[in-house]
């Protein structure tokens, strides 16, 4: 998308699980066999050189490209790179909302784009051929998406730069809190978010008079966010975090000079920096915002979401077709519900089963504790399970982790955060505690073969340690792609020794109805006039999520136009592909061989993924 990273990294490590890293894909490494689970790591063999120096072959020249590429990338993009695993730039935060560094944003994807294209196409095969053509592609939608001014409303409850800043400043997240230097460095990063603060709300001040404004259903769960940052005494803050938990190793002089400058830049720096911008947003920006919820309701609001559809679904599909495709499957899952209510005998009709299994006790966890170690009992079930499918796992170690506090009450029910590069971080699957009584058991087993094992934990792990990757694809991502296979993941349950229970096979069709759910939802808030109040009656009327859980979303959709289009779109597909191979192939058919083709090469546009796999069942006859 055209938001800059960090807005980006705020999505996808705050709520939405998927990674936060810009758009990407490439070359491949060997298949991984039953003999070999891990991913195989490809050996670098040096290229030839011209009289200056320079790659001999023009694939050469575009690797080459792509690895200059990807350290511009970080530089200008420097809380990618701590999200990445890259501390070069941990004390850098440039202000990413202003003028100029969109100037300096426009330039880049100009520059490269040109370059790649100096280099041209012509006599490129295979992985070469691809990685040009997603390359080239991805720079050219990030200035179709120039005039589409995101930076005029860069705050809602799910791209909150300022709960961003808390989760790195705790130590929670991304950011290191090793060594000296690591405390030095978010000195010197945190001392710049007053700027940036500052440039919100100049950029706030002049979406209102453009009339490019959030709405006000938005808004009004920011401020509470806001409330649980801002503490009078530094001591009492999140961002004392790292002094409570400094290592012992450190020096005395250390530990007292770092104690007194993170006292003086919490207490003179960040607290009033957020209170300026909490006083803004409440007084100042909410009399502004708008009761409508949808992009078209905003200037040139029907191609800006149109953009945004087809980026996030990598397809040609218009909103109306995705409208009709998601009354179709809502209609099919709702049927399937209904068989499942009369296989366990329930006596009252569908309502009334999903008012069931929302309030009955059995289905609640009686505390945190439950709820987590719930969790880790379908992670210990699933390891025995995922042999049997994959060939092809990843090496980055996996943690279970509530969501913090701080965020969990706009927080999805669950999300994953990638592991870092270097290994140091693992990936994590967060789960959401907050309002348990709306966290039910039966949905255990869904969400953790989606968010961890064999979904996100397993695609982006393995994508990331594909060292053949040019790396803007190995830490890049195709929303449709990413989110369609941890959906399609949650399908396999049944093959990897899950839904057993027929309630948590309810929660696979719960989910799945989910899904299509927002195919429909999202298009109406965003194309059809839908109102806020409409979206939550429609989710409630045909699912059994609570009242919290719907509302959670619809705001999702409302502040993520057409991301959450991503995930039925993506499944759709690749469990089309599935079955189409299954069926060329007959007996030949290997789910671990296909589980290898899909994962092996990263997140891809759907189109080019269907052509991939259509030359691998070409090659399997």
């Amino acid at each position: 998308m055209n938001k800059p990273i960090l807005v980006v990294a705020i999505a996808a490590a705050l709520c939405a699980g998927a990674p936060a890293f810009a758009q990407s894909n490439a070359a491949s490494p060997p298949a991984a066999t039953a003999a070999t689970p891990a991913p195989h790591t490809d050996v670098q063999v040096p290229r030839a050189q011209d009289a200056q120096g320079r790659p001999a072959d023009k694939a050469a020249q575009l690797d080459q490209l792509y690895t200059d590429f990807w350290e511009a990338t970080l530089k200008l993009n420097p809380i990618e790179a701590t999200f990445v695993g890259d501390p070069r730039y941990n004390d850098q935060l440039p202000n990413f909302l202003s003028d100029d560094y969109r100037a300096q944003s426009h330039a880049f994807n100009v520059e490269w784009l040109a370059k790649a294209k100096a280099i041209g196409a012509d006599g490129l095969s295979g992985q070469a051929l691809l990685s040009y053509n997603i390359f080239v592609k991805q720079q050219q939608d990030q200035l179709d998406g120039e005039r589409f001014r995101d930076d005029l409303q860069p705050i809602d409850q799910f791209n909150n730069l300022a709960l961003l800043a808390v989760q790195l400043g705790s130590g929670t997240s991304a950011q290191p809190f090793q060594t000296v230097k690591d405390y030095d460095n978010w000195l010197a990063r945190a001392g710049k978010v007053p700027a940036l603060y500052d440039q919100a709300i100049a950029n706030m001040r002049e979406g209102v008079k453009a009339g490019i404004v959030q709405p006000k259903a938005l808004m009004v769960k920011v401020i509470p966010q806001l409330d649980a940052v801002i503490r009078d005494k530094p001591e009492e803050s999140e961002f004392w975090s790292p002094i409570k938990n400094m290592p012992k190793t450190f020096s005395d002089a250390d530990k007292a000079r770092l104690t007194d400058a993170y006292r003086h830049l919490i207490a003179d720096q960040l607290m009033p920096s957020y209170r300026k911008l909490r006083a803004y947003i409440a007084d100042d920006y909410m009399p502004h915002t708008r009761s409508t919820v949808g992009y078209d309701a905003l200037p040139d609001g029907h191609a800006w979401y149109a953009y945004r559809v087809r980026m996030m679904t990598t397809t040609d599909e218009t909103p109306d077709q995705i409208h009709a495709i998601g009354l179709s499957e809502v209609a099919r899952i709702k049927k399937q519900m209904d068989a499942l209510r009369v296989k366990v005998g329930f006596k009252g009709d569908l309502q009334a089963f999903f008012h069931f299994l929302n309030t009955d006790k059995q289905f609640i966890f009686p505390t945190e504790k439950a709820l987590l170690d719930g969790y880790n009992s379908v992670y210990a079930k699933v390891q025995k399970g995922v042999p049997r499918d994959f060939a092809i796992q990843p090496k980055a170690k996996f943690e279970i982790r509530p969501v913090e506090a701080y965020r969990a009450q706009s927080a999805a029910g669950g999300s994953y955060q990638p592991p870092s590069e270097d290994g140091t971080r693992p990936g994590i699957f967060y789960v959401n505690t907050y309002d348990l009584p709306s966290r039910k058991n039966w949905e255990m087993e869904d969400l953790f073969l989606h968010e961890a094992i064999p979904g996100h934990h397993f695609q982006l792990s393995i994508q990331q340690e594909q060292t053949g990757l040019p790396k803007f694809r190995r830490f890049g991502g195709e929303t449709a792609y990413i989110e369609g296979y941890a959906l399609y993941c949650e399908t396999l349950g049944k093959e990897l020794g899950m839904y057993a229970d027929p309630y948590q096979a309810f929660g696979q069709l719960q989910n799945e109805q989910f899904r299509a759910m927002r195919l429909v939802v999202d298009t109406g808030l965003h194309s059809k006039g839908w109102t806020h109040d409409q979206a939550i009656q429609y989710m409630l009327d045909n699912s059994a999520m609570s009242k919290t859980d719907v509302i959670a979303e619809v705001e999702r959709y409302i502040a993520m136009p057409a991301q959450a289009l991503a995930y039925k779109t993506g499944q759709m597909k690749i469990t089309e592909l599935r079955a189409k191979a299954a069926k060329e192939l007959g007996a030949k058919f290997d789910v671990r061989a296909f589980h290898t083709e899909l994962l092996k090469d990263g997140a891809l546009p759907l189109g080019v993924l269907e052509m991939k796999i259509d030359r691998w069942v070409s090659s399997q006859r």
